[in-house]
């Protein structure tokens, strides 16, 4: 079984929160809030950045393992017509979670989670090859 990155006991949920959460403000309005307000998730520029900057495991957590199985779940989930981007960007006041942009200012959501599988794919494919060797039902 995978672990959750730094854990010998929690199992790892490949949730594409993994990639957006790094968006939740929440007590941070007047520092991280600031910084990422410069940012219009919309441009494909400025989300490039974004994506590049915060939600490509910029500290380095993740193993390969962790990384392969992350975009397996994004690429299921680009594989559903149905499957709802929208609710990643939402803000979730019981849980304490404020999103630097709300679901409605992303014109388009799933575009998003396009471009962070594109960027990914190149910057994680040596990573991702190398988890393709392995049979992933024996982590």
């Amino acid at each position: 079984m995978l672990f959750h990155p730094h854990s010998s006991h929690i199992p790892f949920d490949a949730s594409l929160n993994y990639f957006v959460g790094v968006f939740d403000i929440y007590d941070q309005e007047e520092t991280k809030g600031v910084e990422l307000s410069k940012y219009d998730p919309n441009s494909p520029k400025d989300r490039e950045k974004l994506i590049i900057t915060y939600c490509l495991d910029p500290e380095e957590q993740l193993s390969y393992r962790h990384r392969y199985k992350l975009m397996d779940a994004l690429k299921c989930s680009l594989n559903s017509k149905s499957f709802n981007f929208h609710v990643f960007f939402e803000d979730n006041h019981d849980e304490y979670i404020n999103m630097a942009w709300n679901e409605d200012e992303i014109d388009d959501p799933r575009e998003f989670f396009e471009e962070i599988y594109r960027l990914a794919s190149d910057k994680w494919k040596d990573d991702l090859h190398k988890a393709s060797l392995e049979d992933p039902s024996t982590w």
